[in-house]
Formats: structure tokens, C-alpha cells, sequence
């Protein structure tokens, strides 16, 4: 067994082997997350009768608990032993896993909460291993490595997460509603969860935990958040981000809930749906931090941050089609469109509180913007569960109607239920969206101008794929006299909007 002890000395051959055992490490804990987490753990919960209160609270712990870390901040600094607090909180959170696999085999409200219980305690270890975690890997790791290392376990962790996605639904569409087949994957997927997460924790005991230097003048916390509580353009921004995961988060995590329940489609439909999500997520990453790199963040999210809203907005639609089939593929196009854009809101609202945040107070910064976050996508779901009774009990009818002198058009509208969370949510987004017009941040451009310059870059890839040469030369033209005819309209205005010079 490794020592959980912090080395005085880490050479490069051992460093070297550390970052290799972090890739790998990377398939074992995805793996962990992919079989426990998400869809599987709302769907086991149904599965076990939970109330949408309950659905809401197992919601809400992951982010409630990154609370946590701000004592795990201290127990880090006394204990000085990163490892050690890393591991030990994998072993003993990871094994709540097999607590939760032993409840698909009973019935009852003793199983629901020793279910909640047990992922409420995994969470809040989780929290704290983290903290742990990420201060080890900073020291671990060289500068001009970390891009290489985490861009391979992020591949190993996507590729994780599709894989026993799509393992996952095909075991749930193989077995029936409340039988005792379904029980067994559910116990089976928790249970194996929890010897990749055990394994993942043997992993990380292997890496080697370079020592922390020498402890500095203590600093409290109240005063360490101070800082960013009193910058009135981070506190604008601070505003948007507690807007934004309350709208998100008050609709989002009920999404299984509404297809399984409301809609009645099975779960393993929600898990494609989810891996949908996941393979859109991917394919539009690299091109939001592109365009976040070349522009501003605040401008990649107003055009990202609408279209995800909006989509969520547009869940109301499954409600209204009769067609099951088509309602399918509402759905599905629905969680495209929802991957996509929120893999630009997670990249740019990270960056912007990078951004916004001056040299050497970052950590504070940050600090303020988690703690923000996990309050309000914490409390959210659980506003969410507590007001389900509250919405199921509502109906709400509209009718569009338009007449002329041959045939009448009529569009009737039904709320029911979930619906009205997804309406909901959309008004807070436009609020959302309202506060983060007050952040100011250096090189944002319109929305329009952004738009203009990803249907540039749309064209641009239809002409490096396509074989045929007149379309090339006809999407090449028009795009550059637009960009042409654009330059010399904004020289026209600006030599318009020039006073005359003054003559002495």
C-alpha cells in the first residue's frame, strides 16, 4: 500500500508517472459518475417512489455541497496532508454507493431516505476531497503540461460518460417498470459504481503529493471575501451567474421527471436524450472558446444563454404534440440545441470570472462566485419540489385563433404541471440576461456582430468540406463583400458622426 504521506522531494520520473496515473484514474472515476449520477440517479429514485420534493433536495446536494469547501479550505491549510484528505474521502463517499444499490431491493420511505442520506453524505466528502484534490494537482502538475494532461482525461471522462450512457439505457429499455430485472441494473450500476470509484481512490493513493512550502500569515475569510463583495461590476456579475442557475436549475433537474411522468416515454429514451446532449456538448466546445478567445465571454454567452433558455422554454412543446414520434424528435432536437449552448455558458461564465477578477485576488473571486452559484442552483430544485404540488393542481388554456372569410386557424395552448416550471424558468432568464448587460467587460461586441461572424465561420467549413468547386467560390464571394461592404459603412458613419474641424 502507497504512503498517504506528502513527499519531500518528487523527482521527474515520479511526477512524470503521476500525471500518467491521472488519465488513467480518469476512466475509473468517470465511470463512477456516469453509472451514479445525472439521469441514472433521478431515474433510481423514481424507480424507488421519491416524491419531486425529494427529486429537488437530491438535486440540490451537489451543489450545496461545495459549501463545504470553504471549511475544507482550513482542514487543508492545518492538516497539511492533501493526499491523505483526498482519499480517505473517496473511500468512505464512494462507499455510500453500495448503500444506495441495497435499497433497490426494499420498498417503503426507510429506503428513500437512507437513499438521500447516503448521497447527501457522498456529495458532502465529495466537497471536500476536492478542495484537497484540486490544491495537490496545481503543485503536481507543470504549467506547460496541465493543457496536454487534463485536454486526455477529458477525452477519457467523455468518452466514459457516452459509452455506459448508451450501456445504461439499453439495460433499462431491457427490463420492465418496478420488476425485479430493473432492480438488479439499478443495484448493478450503483454497485459498480462503487468499485470504480474505489479503484479511482487506489489510483490516486499511487500518485506522488509533492510537500505544501510553509504555511503564510493567516487570513480569515470574511475578510477574504470582502474584496469581491465590494467591486460593483463583479457584484453586477454576481448578480446574473445567482439569476441565471436559479432559472436553469429550477427546470432543468426535472427533466426526467417530466419525460417519464408527463410525456411517458421510458427512461432509457432519456438517457439517449442525455447522450444527445453530451455529443452536441462536445462538438460545440472548441468552437465557444474560440470565439470566447477571440471576442469577449460576455458576448459568446448572450448569444449562447438565450438559445439555451429558450430551449427550455421550447420543452413545452412535447406537451402540445400528439404525435409521438414527432414529439421524439422535438425532443431530440430540443437536446441538441441545449448541449450546445450551455457547453458556451459553462466555458465563458468560468472565464468572465477570471476575467473580471484582478491579479492575485483571484482565489477570493472565485471563491464568492462558487459560493453564489451553489446557493442558488442548490435552492433552486428544491423550490422546484416544494412547488410541484402547487403547479400539478394548475391548468392554464390559450387559445391563438385566426380567421378569415374561407377557414379559421386555432393554436390551443395547455399548462400543465411542469410546464409552468419551464415558463418559469424563461422568465428568469430573461432577468438573467437583463443583469448581465450591466457587466461590463473589455473587448465585448454586439450580439448581432457575433452572430455575423459564426455564420462566417459556418460557411467557411461548408467550403473546406465541400468538393465541389463552384460552391466554394460562391460562398467565398458574398462573404467577403459583406465583410467589404460592413467595413465601409461603419468608415461612412464615423466621418458623419466627426464634427468638422475648426478652423483658427
Amino acid at each position: 500500500m502507497p504512503t498517504l504521506d506528502p513527499q519531500p522531494h518528487v523527482s521527474e520520473e515520479e511526477c512524470a508517472r503521476g500525471l500518467r496515473l491521472l488519465v488513467v484514474e480518469a476512466a475509473f472515476s468517470g465511470g463512477a459518475t456516469a453509472l451514479t449520477t445525472g439521469v441514472i440517479l433521478t431515474a433510481f429514485a423514481l424507480h424507488l417512489g421519491a416524491s419531486n420534493v425529494m427529486v429537488g433536495v437530491l438535486a440540490s446536494a451537489p451543489f450545496l455541497a461545495q459549501l463545504l469547501q470553504l471549511p475544507a479550505i482550513l482542514l487543508v491549510e492545518r492538516l497539511r496532508k492533501r493526499k491523505r484528505i483526498a482519499v480517505l474521502t473517496s473511500i468512505i463517499g464512494r462507499s455510500m454507493l453500495v448503500v444506495m444499490a441495497g435499497t433497490a431491493f426494499f420498498t417503503g420511505r426507510t429506503p428513500l431516505l437512507i437513499f438521500l442520506a447516503a448521497q447527501v453524505t457522498l456529495c458532502g466528502l465529495g466537497a471536500v476531497g476536492a478542495c484537497a484534490w484540486n490544491a495537490w494537482l496545481r503543485d503536481l502538475a507543470p504549467e506547460n503540461r496541465l493543457g496536454q494532461v487534463f485536454a486526455r482525461r477529458t477525452v477519457w471522462l467523455t468518452a466514459i460518460n457516452l459509452a455506459l450512457g448508451l450501456a445504461a439505457a439499453l439495460a433499462l429499455d431491457n427490463t420492465g417498470e418496478q420488476s425485479r430485472a430493473r432492480d438488479l441494473v439499478f443495484a448493478g450500476m450503483f454497485a459498480a459504481g462503487c468499485i470504480a470509484g474505489l479503484i479511482s481512490a487506489r489510483i490516486v493513493a499511487a500518485m506522488p503529493e509533492p510537500l505544501m512550502p510553509p504555511p503564510g500569515d493567516p487570513i480569515g475569510l470574511a475578510e477574504l471575501m470582502r474584496q469581491p463583495i465590494r467591486d460593483g461590476n463583479f457584484r453586477r456579475l454576481l448578480v446574473f451567474i445567482a439569476a441565471w442557475h436559479f432559472a436553469v436549475n429550477l427546470a432543468t433537474p426535472f427533466f426526467t421527471v417530466y419525460i417519464v411522468r408527463q410525456l411517458g416515454f421510458h427512461v432509457s429514451f432519456v438517457m439517449v436524450l442525455s447522450v444527445v446532449s453530451q455529443i452536441a456538448n462536445i462538438l460545440a466546445l472548441r468552437s465557444w472558446g474560440a470565439l470566447s478567445d477571440r471576442f469577449a465571454n460576455k458576448s459568446v454567452l448572450a448569444v449562447c444563454a438565450p438559445v439555451y433558455i429558450l430551449s427550455i422554454v421550447a420543452m413545452i412543446g412535447a406537451s402540445q404534440i400528439a404525435d409521438r414520434d414527432l414529439v421524439k424528435l422535438w425532443l431530440i432536437v430540443l437536446h441538441l440545441f441545449m448541449g450546445a449552448s450551455v457547453a458556451g455558458v459553462t466555458l465563458t461564465s468560468a472565464n468572465i470570472g477570471l476575467k473580471l477578477s484582478p491579479r492575485g485576488s483571484a482565489t477570493a473571486y472565485v471563491a464568492v462566485s462558487a459560493i453564489v452559484t451553489a446557493l442558488a442552483a442548490g435552492l433552486a430544485p428544491i423550490a422546484g419540489g416544494l412547488l410541484a404540488d402547487f403547479f400539478a393542481n394548475r391548468r392554464l388554456e390559450l387559445l391563438l385563433r385566426w380567421s378569415n372569410r374561407q377557414d379559421v386557424f386555432s393554436l390551443p395552448l395547455v399548462l400543465t404541471s411542469w410546464d409552468f416550471y419551464f415558463l418559469l424558468a424563461g422568465l428568469l432568464g430573461i432577468y438573467a440576461m437583463h443583469r448581465l448587460s450591466l457587466v461590463s467587460e473589455q473587448g465585448e461586441i454586439e450580439r448581432r456582430e457575433l452572430v455575423n461572424e459564426m455564420l462566417n465561420e459556418a460557411l467557411r467549413s461548408v467550403r473546406n468540406i465541400s468538393s465541389v468547386a463552384g460552391l466554394r467560390a460562391a460562398t467565398a464571394v458574398p462573404v467577403s463583400l459583406l465583410r467589404d461592404a460592413r467595413l465601409r459603412m461603419r468608415w461612412r458613419r464615423a466621418n458623419v458622426a466627426r464634427p468638422p474641424a475648426s478652423v483658427e
